[in-house]
């Protein structure tokens, strides 16, 4: 099978010949991931919340988002795509560009930005070993969208996720700061908090609450807090075939903060774990 340049240098780079890439790399690849999600908690992962878990999937969101003058924005694919697990530890996600539909008529249509993420899984026991987890994130976005769909410049955002079950609850966290590139005292830091909290019912059902935070330093919104309650439900995993799964839900963004650049924003979430 073909393989490209860039994926033949990291193997060499990381120490793989090419027989080692073909016999042992990809040929124990999903052993890798089996022995990875045994590591830790079998949660599902929440609605809004990114999860400190490893998971291998193919995620598809829909969003509805509501700006104060009452315009909604159609927010297809939501910046979720391709999560995959190359190592017991790793997990790198490639998100899909976002395509924003706008029904304020003073605002362009388009794509927005394309973005990354790496998760390296610092600690983590499953539900018979102490069920909790502890994973440093590092996540890019790219300046690629249409028109004022994206952000200016490039933006990192390294961020810290955790969790902790208890019998059928379990609580997962993340913190992290959006750090741009260039023009800070225009464009603003923003620190995002994010935590929601689970419950399992009937093996399948996942009713859940989330509170999602961001405060804004600098830039337009400096000083400024954003806050709103989650409440949500996934029903999942279900099987469909050989290793593939599918696990669906969604959830409804209510403000709970006088600023808020969004309210009443609803979310779908498909995903095809393998």
């Amino acid at each position: 099978m073909h393989r490209t340049i860039f994926i033949d240098v990291v193997l060499l780079f990381l120490g793989f010949n090419e027989a080692q890439a073909q016999d042992g790399y990809f040929s124990d690849w999903f052993t890798r991931v089996d022995k990875s999600r045994e590591g830790q908690p079998h949660w599902v992962t929440p609605v809004a919340t990114t999860t400190p878990r490893l998971e291998e999937e193919y995620r598809y969101d829909q969003l509805w988002q509501t700006d104060s003058k009452g315009f909604t924005t159609d927010n297809y694919d939501g910046s979720k795509g391709l999560e995959l697990i190359p190592f017991e530890r790793v997990q790198v996600i490639f998100n899909v560009p976002p395509y924003l539909a706008h029904v304020d008529p003073a605002v362009h249509d388009g794509f927005g930005d394309v973005a990354f993420l790496v998760k390296y899984r610092l600690l983590s026991a499953n539900e018979e070993h102490g069920n909790y987890i502890l994973t440093a994130f590092l996540g890019w976005t790219l300046p690629t969208g249409d028109h004022t769909n994206g952000v200016l410049h490039p933006v990192i955002t390294p961020t810290i996720a955790y969790g902790k079950g208890f019998r059928n609850f379990d609580l997962q966290g993340t913190f992290g700061v959006g750090l741009p590139t260039a023009d800070t005292n225009v464009l603003g830091r923003s620190y995002t908090w994010n935590n929601a909290v689970q419950y399992r019912m009937f093996r399948k059902l996942w009713p859940e609450v989330e509170l999602n935070s961001t405060f804004f330093q600098d830039g337009k919104n400096d000083g400024q807090k954003q806050n709103f309650v989650t409440p949500g439900l996934i029903l999942g995993r279900f099987h469909l075939w050989k290793r593939v799964g599918f696990t669906f839900g969604g959830g409804f963004q209510i403000a709970t903060t006088r600023f808020h650049r969004t309210n009443h924003n609803g979310i779908l979430t498909v995903r095809f774990p393998f």
